[in-house]
């Protein structure tokens, strides 16, 4: 189990990616983000996740530049947006994160929803970047075990991530056994399902008997079931206590009241049902 903040797993491939990051979805451009990135670096924070989609691609740039940590003990993510999957125009949209963040490399970057009829020959162009050495790693965000086989099928290379909605109310079980049998390191978005778990009661009486946060408690859980995970704030003192879970362990018994919570339930779209 992780022990702190820096503590890594390593992918399928070597490199060695953070347990714990700061997801920048629905951040806002400008001041709002670079703070965010700021106050998250200046606490020990490695990891940042971001996207094409989310447009605030510079604002994280430049709060890692203002930052001031070395560029090699950063993690980054980024992810290609729906409409420029294809092999030529992933590549381009690739150059203009690149751009927009001003970096030489880039530590991560995913497929960011499995568009039909697409997302095989986006995968090429991943494979290529990687290749090149323009990435660490590469991986997807979204695919459901039916996708990670089809690409799979094809790829010279195997995902190392697979990025998805996860948290108590969609445990994922099945796709996550799939993951870690094919060595692919799973990751949760939107872990606190956008705040709608913090008042479940299950999850509140852990949280009191650990003298912890729901917030603490679902991010444990995250991490005990070797997920990955990147809650998202503005505010630094949340960005401060979200990470402060590495002082305290879940039981068995904590851990299977929190499994039992699954619903199936999403936030997010169904990968199987996105108007792409």
């Amino acid at each position: 189990m992780p022990q702190n903040l820096q503590d890594t797993t390593t992918l399928h491939n070597g490199v060695k990616m953070p347990w714990f990051g700061l997801g920048v979805f629905k951040v806002q451009e400008g001041s709002e983000v670079v703070e965010s990135v700021k106050a998250a670096l200046r606490n020990g924070y490695k990891s940042i996740d971001t996207a094409a989609v989310y447009r605030n691609e510079e604002g994280v740039g430049q709060g890692i530049k203002e930052a001031g940590v070395p560029r090699e003990k950063l993690f980054i993510t980024t992810k290609v947006w729906n409409s420029d999957q294809g092999y030529e125009s992933t590549l381009q949209a690739f150059e203009t994160s690149m751009e927009k963040l001003g970096l030489e490399y880039l530590d991560l970057y995913l497929i960011h929803w499995p568009v039909a009829g697409k997302y095989k020959e986006t995968w090429k162009a991943l494979e290529k970047l990687y290749k090149d050495g323009k990435v660490r790693a590469i991986g997807v965000s979204n695919f459901h075990v039916h996708h990670l086989k089809d690409l799979m099928a094809d790829a010279e290379i195997k995902p190392m991530v697979n990025q998805v909605e996860y948290h108590p109310h969609l445990a994922q079980t099945e796709l996550l056994e799939f993951c870690k049998a094919e060595g692919i390191q799973m990751e949760a978005w939107s872990p606190l399902k956008q705040g709608e778990l913090l008042s479940e009661p299950t999850i509140v009486e852990i949280a009191e008997k650990h003298k912890k946060s729901t917030a603490q408690v679902i991010l444990r859980w995250d991490l005990q079931n070797e997920v990955i995970t990147i809650p998202k704030s503005v505010k630094e003192h949340r960005i401060i206590e979200n990470a402060d879970i590495f002082d305290f362990e879940l039981s068995a018994d904590d851990m299977d009241r929190l499994n039992s919570l699954n619903k199936n339930e999403r936030v997010g779209p169904d990968p199987d049902n996105f108007d792409f």
